[in-house]
């Protein structure tokens, strides 16, 4: 009686799993991994303490002007313009014009208002600033205004409380509009940029580490033991769990970095939320790319050759990129964005980008997520396609087409 052979093949989840665990103990272990961890999360770390020291060390005044004797009754005037147009202003008097002259020689002073005090007169050093000159237009037709009212037999300042106590009345929105943070535009822009060089590091590599096990006809020893899609599949999940570690390094430590300097002073929640969206991105996003790099980097046998190859699917990464920290930053509520955003080739960079930033409904982050979901199974069987038809050919590039009909 013979004994029945046991069935030593593997199962398809552990030949995946095979592979990813020697992409993840290979690039881990790398020098190359370690060093760009670092660097990335030194550079996000200074930064953030710099923005503190530099957001801490002025002085609160935008402008400093100086007055003499004649000309101190601009002061008041002058700083409530500046309030008018979001500029604070600074006075000094000053002993005479000599005296204003030699501060302005030194940089104390950024103007000095000279002349009777009957009209508006400015001195500066070389140039005078945008905005203060803005403020210095509205005092001199105050001035000028107030002139025409004495001279009529008004009272200038019974003119001017009754204009101040003039208000427009505003009915209820139609719809409640949305208050943007200044530093969940940071998040959100901070968000985007990692996905962002996440997405064009990692799946340039799961394309780059195709074209070389192709090369080196690794590739070949590995297929007679696994399935071509276990192979792929194997090799982006390595990939990807690599990523996700460096990514939860630098954005964990940023996050952490920015609540303890005070830079950050938006809640812990918040933080955190945006750390878990930051996650669930890079991962839909890292694994709808990193399959299509794979099957486009099996078409070539050239590591020169994988940036064109890839080319085609990086340019809706850039392209979400650019229009994200383009135009988000200056209008956080932007129609177009918020339609690209829904957009599965789209999502992975902007749609992050708009959660940290807050104010995004409920709806659209769930059919954003769901649609990229939707789409990834799709993503896998057209992929498997080209990369089982195209990984074993070497030589010239082969043609999409050829690969999409090979039997």
């Amino acid at each position: 009686m013979s004994t029945p052979v046991p069935d030593v093949r593997m199962s398809p989840a552990a030949a995946v799993g095979l592979v990813a665990s020697r992409e993840i103990s290979t690039r881990v272990q790398s020098k190359a991994f370690r060093v760009a961890t670092v660097v990335m999360l030194l550079l996000i770390v200074v930064g953030i303490v710099l923005i503190k020291l530099i957001s801490g060390g002025g002085d609160g005044a935008d402008s400093k002007v100086g007055v003499t004797a004649a000309t101190a009754g601009f002061s008041a005037p002058l700083k409530a313009s500046g309030q008018a147009v979001d500029e604070t202003i600074e006075t000094t008097q000053v002993a005479d014009e000599a005296a204003g002259r030699a501060k302005l020689a030194d940089g104390s002073l950024d103007a000095l208002l000279t002349g009777d005090g009957k009209s508006v007169h400015v001195q500066v050093k070389k140039d005078l600033d945008g905005k203060l000159a803005n403020v210095l237009q509205l005092v001199a037709r105050q001035v000028a205004l107030d002139q025409q009212i004495t001279a009529l037999g008004g009272n200038p300042a019974q003119f001017e409380s009754a204009v101040a106590s003039a208000k427009f009345v505003e009915d209820p929105p139609l719809e409640e509009p949305y208050d943007y943070n200044g530093q969940q535009l940071v998040l959100g822009i901070v968000a985007g940029i990692l996905i962002y060089l996440s997405l064009m590091i990692n799946g340039q590599t799961v394309a780059q580490g195709v074209v070389e096990e192709k090369t080196s006809r690794v590739v070949e020893l590995l297929l007679s033991t696994i399935k071509p899609w276990q192979l792929m599949a194997g090799k982006v999940l390595g990939i990807g769990v690599v990523g996700l570690i460096q990514m939860l390094v630098i954005g964990v430590g940023g996050v952490v970095t920015g609540l303890a300097t005070g830079t950050l002073t938006i809640s812990v929640s918040a933080a955190v939320g945006t750390i878990v969206w930051l996650v669930v991105w890079y991962l839909l996003g890292f694994f709808m790319y990193s399959i299509v790099f794979a099957a486009l980097g099996a078409l070539v046998s050239r590591q020169e050759d994988v940036g064109g190859a890839t080319m085609p699917a990086l340019m809706f990464v850039i392209a979400g990129y650019v229009v994200g920290i383009s135009v988000l930053p200056s209008d956080p509520g932007n129609t177009f964005v918020e339609v690209l955003s829904v957009i599965p080739v789209f999502s992975p960079t902007l749609m992050p980008m708009r959660l940290a930033m807050g104010g995004v409904p409920v709806w659209e982050a769930v059919v954003s997520v769901g649609l990229v979901v939707l789409m990834i199974p799709g993503l896998i069987w057209l992929a498997a396609r080209i990369y089982r038809n195209a990984v074993m050919r070497t030589g010239a590039k082969v043609k999409l087409r050829d690969a999409l009909r090979a039997a």
